[in-house]
């Protein structure tokens, strides 16, 4: 079964791999396609493009471990939520109309 974590890692992550590795894990991820399908495309056998996933895979989690990025952006998106529903339950202000709908926009844009 497919992690789809992966495809999360793959926008914040992506442009670091080597352009074979992206391909093939956006193909596999992004696309859906599988590894059969990937090895007809890319004139790599099963077994390469499993294994290119696989080094692929690797990279976004040691990259993430170090650098945190996407953990960050969750947890800012949730922080944004948060203050959303908030503003929702007391929306007896201006200023808080105008909170409201820039965390909105704030957590749309992550």
């Amino acid at each position: 079964m497919k992690n789809l974590e992966f495809s999360l890692l793959l926008d914040y992550y992506g442009e670091m791999l080597t352009e074979k590795q992206r391909e093939v894990m956006e193909l596999y991820y992004n696309e859906d396609l599988s590894l059969a399908e990937i090895s007809l495309l890319s004139h790599v056998t099963r077994q390469g493009v499993r294994d290119t996933i696989k080094r692929g895979e690797a990279a976004l989690l040691e990259w993430e471990e170090k650098l945190g990025t996407a953990a960050r952006a969750r947890l800012v998106k949730e922080g944004l939520g948060k203050i959303a529903a908030l503003c929702r339950e007391h929306p007896e202000s201006e200023n808080e109309k105008k909170i409201l709908r820039l965390a909105e926009d704030l957590a749309g844009s992550l």
